[in-house]
């Protein structure tokens, strides 16, 4: 019982931690708590608008959902004995770390030559805190699910999402690593 307390205490404050880490360092990036217009919003559905990636959820927390279950799957496999309060917080980890490279200069200007994100300014450190809440949620959701309905669920939201804005995670890494013409015209709406 101890033990379990313990462990249980040790995952939650290592995660704040963390969490408070994502936050200095996107502070100390120079991107803003909040959406300039000062509103804090649940949900923001208007992918060219300035106040995504700022608000608590848009079209891209599907995205970090996938995160998670990518996470919890290789994680798993790779780890199989290591408690999933350790694999967590090492998912945690990864995301975290890919929040604080997305809001660098270097990264912020490569999302810029996508069609969708021409006028993308990074994350606000509120939307990249959801983003990682967003990771868990997907995490966790990843471990009470069986695979095949996990894998499902993450199509679903795949095709949804590339669907409704005609981007998604698939989308979104193609055109990180290499710039296609026909996906940018498509993006485009040409």
């Amino acid at each position: 019982m101890f033990r379990t307390l313990d462990l249980t205490k040790r995952v939650f404050l290592i995660g704040a931690s963390l969490f408070a880490l994502q936050a200095l360092v996107l502070f100390l990036l120079g991107q803003p708590l909040i959406s300039a217009t000062g509103q804090i919003k649940l949900w923001v559905s208007a992918v060219l608008s300035s106040e995504m990636s700022q608000q608590l959820f848009d079209w891209y927390t599907f995205s970090h959902i996938i995160h998670g279950f990518i996470f919890y799957g290789v994680l798993h496999l790779l780890f199989p004995r290591m408690s999933v309060g350790t694999r967590l917080l090492l998912a945690m980890g990864i995301e975290i770390g890919w929040e604080i490279a997305e809001n660098t200069p270097f990264v912020i200007n490569a999302y810029r030559e996508q069609a969708l994100a021409q006028g993308y300014a990074g994350d606000s450190i509120l939307n990249s805190v959801m983003d990682t809440v967003s990771m868990m949620f997907g995490f966790l959701l990843a471990r009470r699910l069986p695979v095949s309905f996990t894998i499902g669920l993450a199509v679903l939201f795949e095709m949804y999402v590339g669907y409704m804005i005609r981007d998604n995670l698939t989308l979104n890494v193609l055109g990180f690593i290499h710039h296609f013409d026909f996906i940018n015209r498509w993006q485009s709406g040409g």
